[in-house]
């Protein structure tokens, strides 16, 4: 599994001023996964560094929270965190081209909160707070600047600066990713002895938003990320047993309509591996609760991850346009699926790790 890490990219970050924050934050959870902390935390400093401050083709300069240069060091995360798109924001006075504003930079929620996990995960492995505190001050931010309206609401996509939104409509699954963010950074920080994080707010905010009756979808990015957070769920203290089977019935909708599709059976130039990867994700994830997903009927989907994976293994899979045209996020999610420890389980603060997995390696 090392072996395959280091062919497909993993152990070798890409450029210094080319990033994206998805694709980050799951290649700091392989690289703990991989017992590589070194490479945790530079590419953490990286992405810091890169997407925590205007772009190179900005006329603006320094941290976009607007921080002085040694505050900023401290708080790196106050302004939100870039995309990394490759082409710059839309402007306040341009109209929107909703083709082209998948290519433009920006903040996406989604992506922040997948990073909030990374950081967190990384807190825990390492038994360094400032990890977590550093989540915990990305969530206030997105919070104060995501958040809109009463009732509650969310915005897709932000500008880079946080002061106006670039795609007003609410993600689907964006209050939900929000408020079991939240208590996962509360709860590290009790654990920790991190300093008491000021998420209450926020924390009701997102759970005001969040519509059982609205969550599932045939998309099996969004299915896996369904199962994902009723794992994550799963392993906190204080638990969320209603929550978690109303994520797992609404996964379960999901996966009934897209097993019935022919996607699985398609050529894999007519498939987008990180999606499907991300489904392999959550039903490794629901694997690792087999009572609730019993209850809701996932256990007759599992066998797929091994199907996914299975299919995504094979080398000359990953030679076609689909997958060359998202490489990077490919890769890091078949490594995930592969080795998802380092982004599903919730590590003992202190390091404690998986020695099964790691038996394997």
């Amino acid at each position: 599994m090392m072996r395959f890490a280091e062919r497909t990219g993993i152990m070798s970050p890409s450029s210094p001023t080319r990033r994206y924050l998805w694709t980050d934050a799951f290649a700091v959870c392989n690289f703990i996964e991989l017992r590589r902390d070194d490479l945790a935390l530079a590419l953490v400093d990286r992405v810091h560094h890169v997407l925590g401050r205007h772009r190179p083709d900005d006329a603006r300069t320094g941290w976009i929270s607007g921080l002085d240069a040694e505050t900023g060091e401290a708080h790196p995360t106050l302004g939100g965190l870039r995309i990394g798109k490759p082409l710059a924001e839309r402007g306040p006075s341009e109209r929107i081209d909703e083709r082209l504003e998948w290519e433009r930079d920006g903040q996406y929620f989604h992506y922040l909160t997948k990073w909030m996990h990374a950081l967190d995960q990384l807190a825990r492995a390492t038994s360094q707070p400032v990890f977590n505190t550093w989540a915990g001050e990305l969530a206030e931010a997105t919070y104060r600047t995501f958040v809109h309206g009463s009732p509650a609401r969310m915005f897709w996509k932000m500008s880079i600066d946080l002061s106006r939104p670039q795609v007003a409509s609410m993600g689907q699954h964006d209050p939900l990713d929000g408020f079991v963010t939240c208590l996962e950074l509360s709860a590290t920080a009790a654990e920790l002895g991190a300093g008491r994080l000021n998420l209450g707010d926020a924390t009701a905010a997102f759970a005001s938003m969040i519509q059982p009756g609205s969550l599932a979808t045939t998309d099996p990015l969004g299915i896996g990320g369904l199962l994902v957070d009723a794992y994550r769920l799963a392993q906190l203290v204080t638990q969320q047993r209603g929550l978690i089977d109303t994520l797992l019935a609404a996964a379960a909708i999901g996966l009934s309509r897209y097993a019935a599709t022919a996607d699985l059976g398609s050529r894999a130039a007519h498939r987008l591996a990180f999606r499907e990867l991300g489904l392999a994700i959550g039903l490794e994830a629901a694997s690792r609760i087999p009572e609730a997903a019993a209850r809701a009927g996932i256990d007759r989907y599992l066998s797929l991850r091994d199907e996914i994976d299975g299919f995504w293994l094979q080398p000359e899979h990953r030679t076609t346009r689909t997958w060359m045209e998202h490489a990077d996020i490919n890769d890091v999610m078949l490594v995930t699926s592969l080795l998802p420890d380092g982004f599903l389980r919730r590590h003992h603060a202190g390091g404690g790790r998986s020695s099964l997995v790691y038996s394997l390696l």
